[in-house]
């Protein structure tokens, strides 16, 4: 009875035929009740439903409106040896719940266990201390994007639905912190001023607070901890939590896709905010615990690789298309253009929990109409055996990356030796990602997220501060491979200061000049701190909150990075949709044009040779990508002193010109400059140049010509013709 096929009919709350349908999978119950609740939260009736063939309880209940709150209460037998703790003394939220109201009483009887005896039942009612399921009723689907836009043209924000807008000025103050906050015509335009392609929301599937976070008088605040996979987040909703989330969510959407960014969310499949077994109950583990969770060999303890107490369970047919279902719920119905899937590692373990992938739900999200041309990102690990995938997704999927992540922090600090590895970063990571069906977009390109240091505080700390997250400053990671640059936080010293935003635009620009996605960290562009803290999942705080006060030098970081980020988008040369590997460019004829796709300069005598490839000491590299009509030569100088390059001379370019530098507090020369020119670099810095070359092998050997009369001119009289 346990490996049923998916049911064929809606899960969830139906309205149809003047009342409301409710189905519910618990093949394992030998009773499931229907608890209707009314406006006051008091209990106004309990149905018996009816179990089906399929596993699935089924009632239909006369006069049942839109905003109808109920929940379950699911019988069966208490062995927590076989997987088993039904307790119909715990009202249960609906897995398929499309809103979810109230919150939970972490000191009322919310455990299905009783106090010092995990494996005892508690019979106590948790009616009033859990959340309620809402009744709601279709309605149309949001404004689809005109375009979605390929991968290689995409360039994505993450950000905190909340914390965005809960300090801004020009949104009003009961729209701040909400979804209406986010679709305020002044946020979208700084979106559209930065020049992303798509937001990419922390998580706003319905979730809560952990026990353990609430007890310190905090609360989780990133949203890693999911009750409802296809609620909207209730308290993200303006009016009220009975529903409203869901229309003002979608009107968000409508307001993005008309300013044609896209929604991605981050979802949060691999765990539920039940925790493990001595956690709080309040839906799936009440329904079935053995069938919805990773378990042990003892069927009695959770299988945790996730770090988080429980481990969802794609080993069960069921789960695995709650899971599917809940993708297409947001595609279809909520307009979202993609997902980023939180340790994605987890959702394709085995009924062994060993990793594969050709799991089953990974090959139904490969081959779901429903998510073609949707964007789909895996977190490529877990904390499990084997659970670091990084490269492994295959075709159709993009991953962070965090060995372009760690790799940019240490160069741009000074903590490695050489430039081999940035090479291979910057050109798309194709030790990680070129195999077949793959291109650069495989790699998102991060240098900063959610978790860890903001980049400013990269800059600006050796290590992390998370005194307030009331943990002795044992939580977060102590591998944060950045730099306060002399001075630990915040200084006056014009100096330190100057040179710690010039990094933050050096890092920028490595990952927006990189092969692959690169993805931004809301505030980052104009100097966002959260004070050290590197762990901030707790703080719903202004230590969290994006501040909208930017002074001057921050906001000439912002101006300077939209302008990257525009350059990016206006050339498809800075943004490869196929790895490069030195090949012969050629014109419209087929003739050589005598420069290759992708190549790395040296800065004095043209490319990079063996031995500078094994310079250890090496601080600068110069990525030059061409086609047949266009070049750009990228500087990238790490090293503390400034540097003299020797631009390249033909075929590479007839002329150089820098278009984009992260040098805010020196000039460097705007007018063309002639092949074999010297430019002078400072220290630690990003010069991009747009060089004017050849588009045809005529015209090239027209132009070597030329050279080498010039060049019979200066033996003869040496003179030096510009």
């Amino acid at each position: 009875m346990t490996d049923l096929p998916a049911p064929t009919e809606r899960l969830g709350a139906t309205l149809a035929d003047g009342g409301a349908r409710f189905r519910l999978w618990a093949p394992r119950a030998t009773r499931v009740e229907l608890v209707l609740v009314n406006d006051l939260e008091q209990s106004q009736a309990n149905v018996d439903m009816v179990l089906g063939d399929d596993g699935v309880w089924d009632a239909f209940v006369d006069g049942v409106g839109e905003q109808q709150l109920y929940g379950y209460r699911v019988h069966g037998e208490w062995s927590p040896d076989k997987g088993l703790r039904f307790n119909p003394a715990r009202l249960l939220v609906d897995p398929y719940a499309r809103a979810i109201t109230g919150g939970i009483d972490y000191r009322g009887p919310i455990h299905d266990h009783i106090s010092g005896d995990h494996f005892a039942p508690n019979p106590t009612d948790s009616f009033g201390s859990v959340p309620l399921s809402v009744v709601v009723a279709d309605s149309p689907a949001p404004t689809p994007i005109a375009r979605r836009r390929p991968l290689s043209e995409s360039v994505v924000y993450e950000l905190h639905l909340r914390g965005f807008t809960q300090q801004h000025p020009l949104v009003p103050e009961h729209l701040r912190g909400t979804y209406s906050g986010l679709a305020y015509p002044e946020v979208i335009a700084h979106l559209k001023e930065l020049g992303v392609t798509a937001v990419e929301l922390l998580p706003i599937h319905h979730f809560v607070s952990e026990p353990f976070v609430v007890h310190r008088g905090l609360s989780n605040y990133w949203g890693y901890n999911t009750l409802g996979f296809f609620a909207p987040h209730a308290f993200y909703a303006t009016r009220d939590t009975v529903g409203a989330q869901v229309a003002e969510f979608k009107a968000m959407v409508s307001a993005l896709h008309e300013a044609d960014i896209e929604v991605i969310l981050d979802v949060v499949y691999n765990h539920t905010a039940e925790g493990g077994h001595e956690g709080p109950t309040l839906s799936m583990r009440g329904i079935d615990h053995d069938q919805y969770y990773r378990l042990t060999n003892n069927k009695r303890d959770d299988y945790d690789v996730t770090g988080c107490g429980n481990s969802v369970n794609t080993g069960t047919p069921m789960v695995r298309e709650l899971i599917l279902d809940s993708l297409r719920y947001w595609v279809t119905e909520m307009g979202v253009d993609g997902f980023r899937f939180d340790l994605a590692t987890t959702l394709i373990r085995d009924e062994n929990h060993h990793v594969d992938h050709a799991h089953p739900l990974k090959r139904a999200m490969d081959e779901d109409p429903t998510l073609e041309g949707i964007k789909m990102i895996a977190e490529p690990w877990d904390v499990g055996p084997y659970g670091y995938q990084v490269g492994s997704w295959g075709p159709g999927w993009a991953e962070w990356n965090d060995r372009f992540r760690d790799h940019a922090r240490d160069f741009w600090r000074g903590a490695v030796p050489g430039v081999q590895e940035l090479a291979t970063r910057l050109a798309g990571s194709p030790d990680l990602f070129d195999s077949p069906g793959r291109s650069p977009q495989a790699s998102i390109n991060f240098i900063t997220a959610h978790d860890g240091f903001t980049m400013r505080d990269l800059v600006s700390y050796d290590v992390k501060h998370n005194l307030a997250n009331g943990e002795a400053n044992r939580d977060g990671s102590d591998n944060n491979r950045s730099w306060n640059h002399g001075w630990e936080g915040e200084t006056d010293d014009e100096g330190i200061n100057a040179l710690r935003a010039r990094q933050v635009l050096n890092l920028h620009a490595t990952q927006l000049l990189a092969a692959g996605i690169p993805m931004l960290v809301a505030g980052d562009e104009f100097g966002r701190t959260q004070d050290g803290n590197n762990n901030a999942y707790c703080q719903d705080t202004p230590l969290s909150w994006v501040s909208w006060e930017v002074d001057e030098r921050w906001a000439e970081v912002q101006r300077r990075t939209a302008a990257l980020v525009a350059l990016r988008s206006e050339h498809a040369l800075l943004r490869p949709d196929s790895f490069l590997y030195h090949e012969e460019v050629t014109d419209a004829d087929g003739e050589p044009l005598g420069r290759v796709d992708l190549t790395w300069m040296d800065g004095q005598h043209g490319q990079m040779g063996e031995d500078d490839w094994h310079d250890h000491a090496r601080r600068l590299l110069g990525m030059y990508v061409s086609d047949d009509t266009s070049a750009f030569l990228t500087w990238f100088h790490a090293g503390t002193d400034p540097a003299t390059i020797t631009l390249p001379s033909l075929p590479w370019g007839r002329s150089f010109r820098i278009v984009w530098d992260s040098v805010m507090d020196a000039e460097l020369p705007r007018e063309d400059l002639a092949p074999g020119s010297a430019l002078e670099v400072p220290g630690r810095c990003v010069v991009v140049m747009a060089v004017d070359v050849p588009g045809t092998a005529r015209e090239l050997a027209d132009l070597v010509d030329r050279d080498e009369t010039s060049a019979t001119d200066i033996e003869h009289t040496g003179k030096v013709f510009g």
